[in-house]
């Protein structure tokens, strides 16, 4: 019998998850619990490529771990620990960025996008995507659930890969992206044009995973649709918001599209606004539940976590000798 292949996904506390995340990633990393090994990293790395409060870094962290534990990550299945629990991530990133040609960063798109909203660029800044590729690489990764924004970044870590193994020999597996077709970028209620984003707080803008029933209402009856009439998924610019309304919808139900096209023939907006909203807060409803449970008890989610960067640890050590010593450092016994 084949070795299940491995995944690897990591994910920032910063700001609350929102409806984006679980519909276009958790959702999945769920799914695939029982099929796949996965190793999901809770990136307190990266979160400081960008000034962070300290204790407001710590609570979000543990409220991170909470929330993917309540909206079905199952520890027993799945590792789920915090990246700087495992210091082989930040050795791992040292010895890549000794690698790395200075021009493969520069061109990253969301690092120029980012660079050109900050007065004074940070280095971690530019250096993201080489300890993202440690993060994955560490852990012999097959496959990277990732939003269509981040597929240059995959392909980045495979460059990495690569060139580590033409230099040194064959040391790490190159992973492949893995896209998923429907929600991979659920878009902003108030402006389908632009994703859903963690850290934008303008009410209106998304759903959080926490969000109370009548909020979530209020968001939904507010989104942006459009001037027509047809309640049909289309790949028409013109039609985002109602296509991103159906696509939530989609995903909350697990309804095929003619079916919910055929739910809502000869229906207006304000149908298709109601039964989103219903159908997103059933969807979140245990979820909030259990996040509360959870929450309380900040004891129990430290001892997850400890346990998951025992099993991490157990995984990325042995890989970053490895690396070590390929790269000829004497290693102490």
């Amino acid at each position: 019998m084949s070795p299940k292949p491995r995944v690897f996904s990591g994910i920032q506390p910063s700001g609350m998850l929102h409806l984006g995340n679980y519909l276009g990633a958790i959702q999945q990393w769920v799914a695939g619990q029982g099929e796949k090994t996965n190793f999901i990293c809770i990136v307190d790395l990266h979160a400081i490529t960008v000034p962070q409060d300290p204790a407001a870094l710590r609570r979000q962290t543990r409220e991170l771990a909470a929330l993917l534990i309540a909206a079905g990550i199952d520890p027993q299945q799945t590792t789920l620990f915090v990246q700087s629990h495992v210091r082989a991530h930040a050795e791992c990133c040292w010895i890549l960025n000794c690698v790395t040609p200075l021009g493969w960063l520069e061109r990253m798109t969301q690092y120029k996008m980012k660079a050109q909203k900050q007065e004074s660029v940070l280095a971690g800044l530019l250096d993201y995507p080489v300890l993202q590729a440690a993060d994955i690489l560490l852990y012999d990764t097959h496959e990277v659930p990732v939003g269509e924004d981040q597929k240059q970044h995959i392909e980045l870590t495979r460059d990495i890969a690569q060139r580590f193994n033409y230099l040194y020999g064959e040391t790490f597996v190159v992973p492949e992206p893995v896209i998923r077709e429907t929600g991979a970028r659920i878009m902003a209620l108030n402006d389908p044009t632009a994703k859903m984003s963690k850290s934008d707080f303008t009410r209106g803008h998304a759903i959080r995973i926490t969000d109370e029933p009548d909020e979530i209402r209020w968001v939904v009856k507010r989104a942006v649709t459009d001037p027509g009439r047809d309640i049909t998924f289309s790949d028409d610019p013109t039609r985002a918001g109602v296509n991103n309304l159906l696509q939530i919808y989609e995903l909350a139900t697990g309804l095929s599209r003619s079916a919910i096209e055929a739910h809502f023939m000869g229906k207006g907006y304000g149908a298709l606004k109601n039964d989103v909203a219903e159908a997103v807060i059933e969807v979140l409803r245990p979820i909030r539940e259990r996040y509360y449970h959870l929450i309380d008890d900040p004891a129990e989610l430290d001892r997850i976590l400890v346990i998951g960067a025992e099993q991490a640890r157990a995984v990325a050590e042995p890989k970053v000798r490895l690396v070590m010593e390929r790269v000829g450092f004497v290693l102490a016994t």
